[in-house]
């Protein structure tokens, strides 16, 4: 019986290292943003810093809902935002908290403003200002509709 009890509780415990966790977009916006100069552009950008509850996320496998946006034109730079194309941060309706960079193993294409569900590993960026704030990277689309 005890033995029953050690193996049980291994697997729970196995099981939710090794689970993904759902997060909300209102989980992102635990990030407070602060002009920054970068001289190699020789332009402030927004610099930000991640509160503890989106840091505890870093590294960790999350899935999240939003609208598929594609903005360029090679097809490189794959988007998931809490809005639609029209309402997305970069026409004013929002901040850079609503998107996230996805960056899959292989290609992928999806009609822009589709609803896709995506599983990956949440990575923070800082520093790179050629990326977004959030990348998931090794995505797998769960859902689309």
């Amino acid at each position: 019986m005890k033995n029953k009890i050690i193996i049980t509780l291994i697997l729970l415990s196995s099981y939710t290292c090794f689970s993904q966790k759902n997060i909300t977009w209102e989980d992102l916006t635990q990030v407070k943003f602060t002009e920054k100069f970068f001289p190699a552009y020789g332009e402030k950008f927004l610099y930000p810093e991640f509160l503890p509850s989106v840091k505890f996320l870093e590294g960790k496998r999350v899935t999240i809902t939003g609208y598929f946006l594609n903005i360029d034109p090679r097809g490189k730079l794959l988007i998931l935002s809490k809005g639609p194309m029209s309402s997305c941060f970069f026409c004013g309706m929002g901040g850079a908290e609503t998107a996230i960079e996805l960056q899959f193993t292989s290609k992928k294409t999806f009609k822009t403003d589709a609803i896709i569900t995506v599983t990956g590993t949440l990575k923070l960026n800082a520093d790179d200002i050629e990326h977004f704030n959030y990348i998931l990277t090794e995505c797998e689309v769960q859902l689309i509709n």
